[in-house]
């Protein structure tokens, strides 16, 4: 399983819409990357580690496929479109980062 993590880090400026990263981003996603997309997770950083501190990340979305592959001839005709979204609910710089789920 591949799993593809979109994070989203967070700075004393940082905007982000969680209604319409769920509601409306991620919908389409969905839509786009069709039966390939096998499982979409969505995280909200509420602190750090210590008592009242702030989280790195603002948001984080991890999409799973079956392998590189998948994820590639699914996001790659769209991409222009799911990356040009990303305006329209934050103002942070997103870190990707593909893994291989190992448990």
């Amino acid at each position: 399983m591949i799993k593809v993590s979109v994070l989203y880090p967070k700075q004393q400026d940082t905007n982000f819409n969680m209604s319409y990263y769920l509601n409306h981003h991620i919908e389409m996603v969905r839509q786009l990357l069709g039966a390939r997309l096998k499982g979409v997770m969505v995280e909200e950083g509420i602190s750090g580690t210590e008592p009242g501190s702030s989280a790195c990340y603002a948001a984080m979305g991890h999409l799973l496929f079956e392998s590189v592959e998948d994820f590639q001839s699914s996001f790659g005709p769209h991409a222009q479109k799911i990356v040009g979204d990303i305006p329209n609910y934050t103002n942070s710089q997103p870190i990707i980062q593909i893994s291989e789920v190992k448990l």
